[in-house]
């Protein structure tokens, strides 16, 4: 595969775009880069700006390559986007015949056996109590079976809660395999592996890749390549993925399984609940906190936990069922066993671990590797060829902060004995960090010409007591200089709902408000009333797109860095502090300015929008390491002026037709 293949067939993919497609350089350089790194067999970090058309800039060489890809993301937005429009779209042009597969955990996909048992407990008078599944869902899902082709839960026709899904799903903890379960020869999840296993390209998300990871590479099929897409959220989801997350619900849930072959007096059943009842107790009263999880209360709570398991593993085993009950004694063993060991690893805390209590509507132990790049430079970098592609990787424009972060810096750790020759007395070389290259190919976008990035210098600084009534003062004006048209981002809640306080009321357009609404239709409420102003946190700092006039002044009150008593940034401060490293360089600021670029990017999402950035944080234009930050933002033009500002705003406003113009455009309606 050579590059003039790659061009060749980029240009034929352009010109069979909807509407004939624009030559993108960019999307170009990343294709050839791509097919250069398949061929080779390096690593590549790509950062590709908004508009670049990044997936075709990887599926195109990879599918050339004819190597089996793996393409994960972060978010399902994308992962549907490529099974729904990109690669359908590839087989009708490229002339080439592959397969595709979306594959999801095993607890997206109905369980047939689980539905088995909560069908015959409803039919023998046993309903589920309290968030369960009533008698109307049940009918539903049963209904829904015998119709549906895949079994996932996104695929449903109506809308079932967490509470109701987990009595029909089952985790990989808990599935006993096909070969043991009476369903599995038509088991929803199986089907989706062997769709995957014979696919040329299978998509997932970062966490189930993350989880082939921790399983030793056993969950996904065999590959040669994989695209990690979005990768700037890889870190964190590698420590989710490769740590260890227990709840008080985990027990409950091995509770309710043993309640169905137990007698409802046997004795491990009330120290399962009490086990419960007490961990969670323990996490309530250590909610963020960092941990050591075998000591002090929840170190007993964690032993009950793990004693009363261990005797229902006992209890199950004793058993000498048939039938339907052969199939629930099996996933009984399985999710308990499973969750004996989760517990013998929380509380066995290892020197290059970190645990905390995470809050929550269910607080969580977490234990996370505190180096992830050590992990990931062990499982991930010596067995495939990675090419890692998002908005923003670089910081200050350099790929070094990154590549340290994900270990492309390090070599895989030496196996034992492979340090020695073939008779143990001649030293081979040691192993060499894999070879990798980093490539900014730019955006399409002329941003110096569509966005101004506003400083608000003249504020407080964020620790100063006048600052938030000062901030709040300054959002208002913005706001209204830009006659609404806001996104808001926030990098707590509690200032989010000051900003929510202080607007609502005050202005003539509707202010939304995260979790007001489900998402989709928050999402869909700020698209459709383009003078409303949307406030919102983390969440929406990553995979919100709003083109258009409605998201024309972006605002973020801070600039995000982590808390200074953040569990997991403490401990990873530590560890740079131990290497001799400095802490805030090599661990708060490349994760600021990643942050910071991804929330500056829901700004400018087409060729044809305009808009403005404004940050009203002084730091960011007097801090010593302000232009880390600047250097790894899109090369808008800058102020600190307010007036600018607020003059540019109301020059957008102005250009905006009204509500009645836009109707009278769009007879009908404005969507």
């Amino acid at each position: 595969m050579g590059a003039g293949e790659v061009a060749s067939t980029m240009a034929q993919v352009v010109a069979a775009l909807p509407g004939g497609g624009e030559e993108r350089p960019g999307q170009l350089q990343m294709a050839e880069a791509v097919a250069e790194a398949i061929e080779d067999g390096h690593h590549l970090l790509v950062q590709a700006g908004t508009g670049t058309g990044k997936s075709l800039g990887y599926l195109v060489p990879a599918l050339l390559a004819g190597r089996p890809v793996v393409v994960a993301t972060a978010t399902k937005a994308l992962q549907e986007q490529l099974v729904a429009h990109d690669l359908p779209f590839l087989h009708g042009c490229l002339g080439r015949d592959f397969t595709w597969a979306l594959l999801k955990g095993r607890s997206n996909y109905l369980c047939r056996a689980s539905l088995g048992d909560v069908a015959r407990d409803a039919g023998q008078g046993v309903l589920i109590e309290g968030p369960g599944l009533g008698r109307e869902r049940l009918g539903q899902v049963v209904g829904w079976v015998q119709d549906t082709v895949s079994g996932d839960r996104a695929d449903l026709p109506f809308a079932v809660t967490n509470a109701e899904w987990s009595h029909l799903s089952v985790s990989s903890a808990e599935c006993p395999g096909a070969l043991r379960c009476p369903e599995g020869d038509v088991c929803f999840a199986e089907d989706a592996r062997r769709r995957a296993a014979d696919a040329d390209v299978v998509v997932v998300n970062i966490h189930l890749y993350g989880a082939h990871l921790a399983a030793g590479g056993v969950v996904l099929p065999d590959h040669d390549v994989v695209v990690i897409d979005e990768a700037h959220a890889l870190e964190d989801i590698a420590a989710a993925t490769l740590g260890t997350t227990l709840t008080a619900g985990a027990i409950v849930a091995v509770a309710r399984a043993a309640r169905s072959l137990l007698a409802a007096d046997h004795p491990t059943l009330a120290s399962l609940d009490s086990a419960a009842t007490r961990f969670a107790g323990a996490l309530a009263q250590a909610v963020g906190q960092r941990v050591d999880p075998g000591a002090g209360p929840l170190g007993l709570a964690l032993a009950g936990a793990a004693e009363a398991t261990s005797a229902v593993v006992g209890a199950a085993r004793q058993l000498d069922p048939s039938g339907d009950a052969a199939s629930r004694k099996d996933r009984l063993v399985q999710l308990a066993s499973g969750l004996v060991e989760d517990v013998r690893r929380a509380g066995e805390l290892g020197a290059d671990q970190v645990a905390w209590v995470e809050d929550g509507p269910a607080p969580a132990l977490r234990v996370a590797p505190v180096d992830v790049g050590s992990e990931l430079a062990a499982r991930l970098f010596p067995e495939v060829t990675a090419v890692l592609t998002s908005a923003t990787l670089a910081v200050g424009g350099s790929f070094e902060p990154v590549a340290q972060r994900l270990g492309l810096d390090r070599p895989p750790p030496v196996r034992d004995g492979a340090g020695e020759g073939e008779h143990g007395d001649d030293a081979v070389s040691p192993p060499q960090a894999p070879p990798w290259r980093g490539l900014d190919v730019g955006s399409p976008f002329d941003y110096s010409a569509q966005a101004l990035l506003y400083c608000a210098a003249h504020l407080p600084g964020p620790r100063a007591p006048a600052y938030e009534a000062a901030m709040l003062d300054e959002l208002e004006a913005l706001v209204r200089s830009a006659g609404g048209r806001t996104l808001g981002l926030f990098t707590s809640r509690r200032a989010m709902e000051a900003a929510a306080a202080h607007l609502s009321g005050r202005l003539p357009w509707e202010v939304l408000v995260q979790d007001a609404l489900p998402r989709p239709l928050l999402h869909r409420a700020f698209l459709d009333d383009e003078t409303s102003v949307l406030l919102a946190t983390m969440g929406f700092w990553q995979g919100f797109d709003a083109p258009g006039r409605a998201c024309s002044l972006v605002v973020v009150d801070r600039l995000p860095f982590s808390r200074p008593d953040d569990p997991l940034a403490c401990a990873r401060r530590e560890a740079a502090t131990r290497a001799r490293r400095n802490a805030f360089v090599a661990v708060d600021l490349p994760r600021a300015a990643m942050l910071l670029a991804q929330g500056v990017g829901r700004l400018i999402r087409s060729a044809d929008d305009r808009g403005m950035v404004a940050v009203l944080d002084k730091r960011l234009a007097t801090a010593s390491y302000r232009w880390d930050l600047v250097r790894s933002l899109p090369p808008m033009r800058r102020t600190k002026d307010p007036e600018e500002a607020r003059r540019y705003l109301a020059e957008l406003a102005a250009r905006a037709p009204s509500r009645a113009e836009r109707s009278e455009a769009c007879p009908g309606g404005t969507g």
